[in-house]
């Protein structure tokens, strides 16, 4: 019997990918993005989160078996941090009570090798506090300050919901009722999200020198497909409270091999 996805950013990269790859395999997907999916709505407010959630339940006839929030944008702006971390973790809240009901209920999260990178421990507080109005507050005050502070707002997303993961994980509304939470933190993904910084070699260069790629260079979105399919399905019973870096061997590079002192 095929179980039913309810997929965010389904329009395009690592969302559509991984779309395909269900529908292609069997399953019910429901996408959600802003245009052009089964379900449009924007997720960077209150009022989209509430509705896409609303109607994915609709459409799956209240019974969703997995959750896969591939939704997020780059921008050095707060309307990153709006899409990438509550735009992510309020959908996943609103579809936990009905994810719960499945009899292999899983969901996955999109987060980025970008959450290694330096951020705002000040914008990642107050995301993880849930404050919204505080969180767009410190972005616009980044992205007034120049585009290298505004690009603070990614990693900073990014940082906030691979934690937010490891928390959440582990708690009575996810672990208690058998839920499997986990991120995967892609390197350079091949997507229209990098299409126009990877088309010259100074943007492969700069690209190259913050995330090094040793295994395999940039990936396609399939890649990650894969990863959150297979985090997704029936198979995961115990990985809880990843952030996953597939990312070509990046996190190694960039780390090193002790990541526990």
């Amino acid at each position: 019997m095929s179980r039913t996805y309810v997929i965010t950013g389904a329009g395009s990269g690592i969302g559509a990918a991984t779309a395909r790859l269900l529908r292609d395999r069997g399953e019910t997907v429901i996408g959600v993005d802003l245009k052009g999916s089964d379900i449009n709505a924007d997720l960077s407010t209150p009022e989209g989160r509430d509705s896409a959630a609303e109607r994915a339940i609709q459409l799956a006839d209240g019974s969703v078996d997995a959750v896969i929030a591939c939704a997020g944008i780059s921008m050095p702006r707060p309307l990153t941090v709006k899409v990438n971390y509550f735009g992510v973790t309020e959908f996943l809240d609103q579809l936990a009570p009905v994810l719960a009901q499945s009899t292999a209920p899983r969901a996955v999260v999109v987060s980025s090798m970008a959450s290694l990178q330096p951020n705002s421990p000040e914008l990642v507080d107050a995301l993880l506090a849930g404050d919204e109005a505080k969180a767009v507050e410190i972005g616009t005050a980044l992205a007034e300050a120049g585009p290298a502070q505004g690009y603070l707002n990614y990693p900073s997303s990014k940082r906030a919901l691979s934690r937010w993961v490891r928390r959440e994980s582990i708690t009575a509304r996810w672990a208690g009722v058998g839920i499997p939470l986990n991120a995967i933190a892609p390197g350079t993904v091949i997507s229209p999200m990098t299409t126009e910084l990877l088309s010259t070699p100074e943007g492969r260069e700069l690209t190259d020198k913050h995330v090094p790629m040793p295994l395999n260079y940039h990936s396609e979105p399939i890649v990650l497909a894969r990863l959150l399919a297979w985090l997704a399905s029936e198979e995961n019973t115990h990985v809880t409270g990843q952030t996953i870096y597939a990312d070509g061997g990046a996190d190694a590079s960039l780390r090193g091999d002790d990541i526990w002192d």
